[in-house]
């Protein structure tokens, strides 16, 4: 099995930790939406329509 020269290994670790700091900074950013209020309009706007049927 071949090893892995330094650069390889490094390039891995500089992926790696830009896809867990990505992931981190999407769910911070995700906490800003009110998505509960939302589903709960959407829900309640689809109640009104089939009480209206």
């Amino acid at each position: 099995m071949q090893q892995l020269e330094t650069w390889q290994v490094v390039l891995i670790i500089i992926g790696v930790l830009g896809i867990i700091w990505s992931n981190i900074a999407l769910l911070k950013y995700a906490t800003k939406f009110e998505v509960k209020k939302k589903v709960d309009k959407q829900i309640q706007s689809d109640d009104e329509k089939k009480d209206a049927n």
